[in-house]
């Protein structure tokens, strides 16, 4: 990477409650340096500045980009603003991380891919377990083959909401709500992710509040004839585990989304016993941010890049359709 000594200089567009689980992540990577972050409110900036140890605080989104001591920005806006604050961070030529979902949909996604591009600037979406190193170490166990030829994956990723709050964004479907865009991405993009192809078909079943999911169940169809279950919703407990079968063995995830201190794994093969592996001390968002960092200073797309996100929406709307038409649907 070079200088060990450099830092990227973030920006932070909003004081969403997402940036206190970050916090310790931006203060621990040694590839950051918090510069700024804005609020609509100067208030809440300068408090939350404060609070984060950030030099800068300003009273608008567009003065943090207006600022030219940030070279990159982070954006934990809601899902419906995504688009059109990412836009205007590759206008003023800053670097985006983008919380996941990148976008609602599939086509506006594909359209600030596209114009983060031209703008040449880098975007990657916020999802974090695709950078912990317990999934580069499965990655390598499926490529050698270990449990055979894949043929089934299953993934979930709830939580519960005490109370389903419609003034909560989640509950809004003006804002890209409900628990498919929230927490079913995950199970969907590791789906992708350990078959390494897309699916061809979707069918999904969802019970909704306030015209948004609050619990989804769905399968995904690929060419070959396997097959992938998912689960997404915010009325049942914490649940965040993956399970991938092949012909010749099983690899279970407990927690692959959002591991904590101990990031453990077990592979059981066909009529062996089960192994157990565990790799600690590692986290998820720090390696995220570093490795965005990389990307920057190396002037290419990060890893995962940016296409990634535009084919897993493609997956999300076709569940989604599939949600209101009552049926399976093409991808």
């Amino acid at each position: 990477m070079g200088d060990e000594s450099r830092r990227l200089r973030w920006g932070i567009l909003g004081v969403a409650k997402i940036n206190d689980r970050l916090k310790p992540a931006f203060h621990a990577s040694k590839t950051v340096t918090l510069q700024a972050i804005a609020s609509r409110s100067l208030d809440k900036a300068q408090a939350a500045a404060k609070d984060f140890g950030i030099a800068t605080a300003h009273g608008s989104y567009e003065a943090l980009l207006a600022d030219p001591a940030v070279e990159a920005v982070y954006i934990p806006l809601p899902n419906s603003m995504h688009a059109e604050w990412a836009k205007k961070a590759a206008d003023a030529g800053k670097h985006v991380l983008c919380e996941k979902p990148l976008c609602p949909a599939a086509p506006e996604a594909a359209d600030v891919v596209a114009y983060c591009k031209a703008k040449n600037v880098r975007l990657m979406d916020g999802f974090m377990w695709p950078h912990h190193p317990r999934t580069h170490a499965i990655r390598k166990i499926l490529d050698a083959g270990t449990i055979g030829e894949l043929r089934r994956v299953t993934g979930v990723f709830t939580f519960k909401m005490e109370t389903l709050d419609l003034a909560n964004i989640r509950l809004q479907p003006g804002l890209g709500g409900g628990s498919l865009l929230d927490v079913g991405c995950y199970p969907v993009y590791g789906i992708r992710w350990a078959f390494g192809a897309e699916p061809v078909s979707a069918f999904a079943r969802a019970k909704l509040v306030n015209g948004v999911d609050v619990e989804l169940t769905g399968q995904l169809a690929f060419a070959d004839g396997r097959l992938a279950n998912f689960d997404c919703g915010f009325t049942t407990p914490m649940r965040q585990w993956f399970e991938i079968t092949g012909d010749k063995g099983v690899i279970k995830i407990p927690d692959l989304w959002a591991p904590g201190e101990k990031a453990t794994y077990q592979v059981e093969r066909h009529l062996e016993p089960a192994e157990t592996f565990t790799i600690t001390g590692e986290n998820h968002m720090v390696h995220m941010l570093d490795d965005f960092a990389k990307a920057v200073w190396e002037n290419r797309d990060p890893t995962p890049a940016p296409d990634e996100a535009v084919k897993t929406l493609k997956v999300l709307d076709a569940i989604s359709r599939s949600v209101r038409e009552g049926k399976e649907v093409p991808v």
